[in-house]
């Protein structure tokens, strides 16, 4: 495979919707979403109420790549060998002595079927998205409460917060009215939707000007994803798209075959009979990407056409896009910009005017930079039998070089290039940081023992 990508290359290019083409204010919406489950779990299911109450420090417990050992009530951070980095019981970290003692050092039982991205289970969860990450502290303070009243050894609480996400997020509720989120966006998008900025609808059209195909894919229903692109793209948001598919059920729109998850057309927001074949462009629900590639070779004349996603999800978007079909993927990630907000332990003894850029950057180090967690890419594994500490990349970090040709921190990062700028992609044969743009995380440099690891 060449060593460079670029998006002239392309033939189509398709969108993720949430948190790719449509960012949200993240603490405001994470507080949302927290307050939307634990809302659910404390009224429906009798669950203490001190659930509701929640300082804004607590959000820092919240990190991508997070798994939950659920029936131990644990969560980890993977190293790239599937060995535990870091643990907390609920939201209380654990020490290198408990650790140890309780996953020692080997490869996490699950770690074979987390890392093939199936990522639910009865007996874990993958948190890898913004969506995802209040129900992780949620889950955590779920854990706290119950070891505080019940002294539970093994946890049961799990169906209770897939119901709280089912209660919140189910097709009807936008239309209904119903749980605490939907109808919160619906009455405050400014509180919680960032506008696009110019420059990527600039892009976008500049997209389909060069005779490019854009896609949009979102797991989003109709109705919301409405919502959504009319308060950050406009009215006219379809005339960007050549297909828009809603309710795409990712993963399984890249996984399942074209009898298991057919295309349908809408109607006023519902869903109509399934569609035997895709034979044009439009709106449509569900599907797969089978069919889809299908009307791709149609539209654009090549047996082979070639595809890019952006996407934030390693589980929805990126792994599968890739590995089912072979796309090219751009993985959407914050956390480079977070990473820039560390300032370096040796930095903070200078004074003022020789802090450089990061004493500006310190003031607005988002949620999800966490101090209990440390870097989403790197971690130091303390040395048994006093062997020195090692740092080893997380599981996520792997992930991200496996899976994505490049990782830009938003759009907005690359729609100034020009479209036949050649990005390093990621390979096994380049550095570890190559496909990273406009700069690889700080953590991932030579000799960054500074980084906030501690």
């Amino acid at each position: 495979m060449q060593q460079h990508f670029s998006l002239a290359e392309c033939d189509v290019v398709g969108f993720d919707l949430d948190h790719t083409l449509c960012r949200y204010h993240l603490p405001q919406s994470a507080r949302l979403i927290y307050d939307s489950f634990a809302q659910y779990l404390v009224t429906e299911k009798g669950y203490d109420e001190d659930l509701l109450t929640l300082s804004p420090d607590n959000l820092d417990f919240c990190c991508k790549g997070l798994v939950l050992d659920i029936e131990e009530g644990n969560f980890l951070k993977l190293a790239e060998d599937g060995t535990v980095l870091r643990a907390s019981h609920g939201t209380k970290s654990m020490t290198f002595e408990e650790i140890l003692e309780i996953y020692g050092r080997k490869e996490w039982k699950h770690f074979n079927t987390v890392s093939g991205m199936v990522s639910r289970t009865a007996k874990y969860y993958l948190y890898d998205n913004y969506f995802d990450l209040p129900g992780a502290l949620l889950c955590a303070r779920v854990v706290d409460s119950l070891d505080q009243h019940d002294g539970q050894k093994k946890y049961d609480f799990w169906k209770d917060m897939v119901a709280a996400i089912q209660h919140n997020y189910k097709i009807s509720a936008f239309k209904e009215d119903c749980g605490m989120y939907f109808p919160e966006v619906k009455n405050h998008p400014d509180k919680y939707l960032r506008r696009c900025p110019e420059s990527v609808k600039k892009w976008l059209k500049q997209l389909k000007n060069a005779g490019k195909i854009l896609l949009l894919i979102t797991s989003s229903h109709s109705d919301y994803c409405r919502l959504l692109c009319e308060h950050v793209l406009g009215n006219d948001f379809e005339e960007y798209f050549d297909i828009l598919i809603t309710n795409a059920l990712k993963p399984g729109f890249f996984s399942h075959t074209p009898n298991q998850r057919p295309f349908r057309t809408l109607e006023n927001d519902e869903e109509q009979e399934a569609l035997l074949s895709l034979d044009k462009p439009g709106w449509y629900s569900q599907g797969n990407a089978t069919q889809l590639y299908d009307l791709l070779k149609k539209m654009t004349g090549k047996l082979d056409p070639k595809v890019v996603y952006f996407g934030d999800s390693m589980h929805s978007d990126i792994f599968p896009a890739r590995h089912y079909s072979n796309w090219e993927t751009v993985f959407i990630l914050e956390e480079l910009l977070g990473d820039k907000g560390t300032v370096p332990a040796k930095a903070e003894s200078e004074p003022l005017e020789k802090k450089g850029k990061y004493e500006g950057d310190q003031l607005k180090v988002p949620y999800f930079v966490s101090k209990q967690w440390g870097s989403f890419f790197m971690d130091r594994l303390p040395g048994l039998e006093n062997a020195e500490e090692t740092l080893v990349h997380t599981w996520s970090c792997k992930c991200i070089s496996t899976y994505s040709t490049i990782a830009i921190p938003s759009l907005e990062a690359i729609a100034d290039l020009p479209l036949d700028y050649r990005f390093t992609r990621f390979s096994s044969n380049s550095s570890a940081t190559a496909g990273y743009y406009p700069s690889p995380p700080r953590a991932l440099l030579p000799n960054e023992d500074s980084v906030m690891m501690k």
